[in-house]
């Protein structure tokens, strides 16, 4: 259930060119409880203003005059300032190749554009579980010890997931680019939990999870894969491969944190 009382609080920097959307989306995230919404025109507007005050979340139109959805969330995620406030992406787009650079730059949710009241709820609530603090898993399994390899080859996708595990209270992680690079860490150092992207460049997830179960001497190392790969039979061979858990990207805190009390409380 969507925390009503957290919706009122947040503050939505909107950013739609249309004037007409702009009314649209305003009025939806009125209507859901949304308590302030300034909307914005253009990409360079909207980082201009998170200079001067800080939203909770950026809902934005995938195409912007000056740049598009997805070079906004990534400029989002290069400042310091801006790396903890939440991303929505709102857009009719619907052809992979357009929509996979924007979940791979750390997004909390993609709302379909005509969308329902429904799905645009889904969204903030995943975004309400991105800002929330929640230290209970820190504190169950001796969480404040946990050292974790983000394997990624987005440095904004492993920020928008280091962003996620700190919120649960973790704060030890070492970052790989790739499969090979995580490869050369796990020889030299012990991890408590893998973080891994499926599709990367020079070794991927799985042949990353199958290093991992067959020749690291951290074989027994739980392994979670967060992707955004939709093949049915790709992710049935990376279950094959002794995977620990799979959630999609963009995906939403609390499976996160399903997933790591699985692995890590039975651990």
């Amino acid at each position: 259930m969507t925390d009503t009382g957290a919706l009122r609080g947040l503050l939505v920097f909107l950013v739609e060119p249309s004037a007409t959307q702009a009314k649209i989306i305003v009025a939806e995230l009125k209507g859901v409880g949304v308590g302030h919404v300034r909307v914005f025109g253009s990409g360079g507007d909207v980082l201009k203003a998170m200079r001067e005050s800080r939203p909770d979340v950026v809902v934005s139109a995938l195409y912007l005059p000056d740049m598009s959805g997805t070079d906004l969330v990534a400029a989002m995620r290069r400042g310091n300032d801006a790396e903890p406030v939440a991303f929505i992406l709102i857009s009719s787009e619907t052809r992979p190749q357009a929509l996979e650079p924007v979940r791979q730059a750390g997004v909390c949710g993609i709302v379909p554009k005509p969308f329902s009241r429904d799905q645009l709820l889904t969204a903030l609530s995943t975004t309400l579980d991105f800002l929330r603090q929640d230290d209970d898993l820190v504190r169950e399994i001796d969480g404040e010890n946990l050292r974790v390899l983000l394997v990624d080859d987005s440095p904004s996708a492993r920020r928008f997931t280091r962003q996620v595990l700190t919120n649960l209270g973790i704060d030890k992680f070492i970052e790989a680019e790739n499969g090979r690079e995580a490869v050369a860490i796990l020889a030299e150092t012990q991890v408590d939990l893998v973080v891994t992207d499926y599709n990367m460049p020079e070794m991927d997830g799985r042949e990353l999870v199958e290093y991992i179960r067959k020749q690291s001497w951290q074989n027994s190392v739980p392994v979670l894969m967060v992707t955004s790969e939709s093949n049915e039979s790709r992710l049935a061979v990376v279950q094959e491969s002794g995977v620990s858990g799979i959630c999609d990207k963009p995906f939403a805190p609390d499976v996160v944190k399903r997933l790591l009390w699985q692995m890590l409380g039975e651990r």
